[in-house]
C-alpha cells in the first residue's frame, strides 16, 4: 500500500502548492468535490486518467484515519 507521501504532491510551483495527486496538476480536493457531488470514483477515474485508482485508495484510507483519530480526541 502506498503512503501519503508518495500519492500526494505539494511544490509551491504547481497551482500555488495546492496538494495534489502525485506526478499529476489535478488536486486532491478534485475528488473529495466528485464524491460530495454523488459522482462515481470510476468516472473521477474517467475524467483524470492521470490519476491511479491506488493514489485515490491510499488518499482516501488517510482520510477515513484522520476523521477516526479527530472522532476518538472529541
Amino acid at each position: 500500500m502506498k503512503t501519503v507521501n508518495s500519492v500526494v504532491h505539494v511544490d509551491p510551483e504547481i497551482l500555488s502548492g495546492t496538494p495534489c495527486f502525485a506526478g499529476t496538476r489535478v488536486p486532491i480536493q478534485t475528488i473529495m468535490d466528485y464524491l460530495r457531488a454523488g459522482d462515481r470514483l470510476a468516472d473521477f477515474l474517467d475524467d483524470f486518467p492521470t490519476v491511479q485508482r491506488e493514489q485515490v485508495e491510499a488518499v482516501l484510507d488517510v482520510a477515513g484515519e484522520a476523521v477516526t483519530l479527530y472522532a476518538r480526541s472529541a
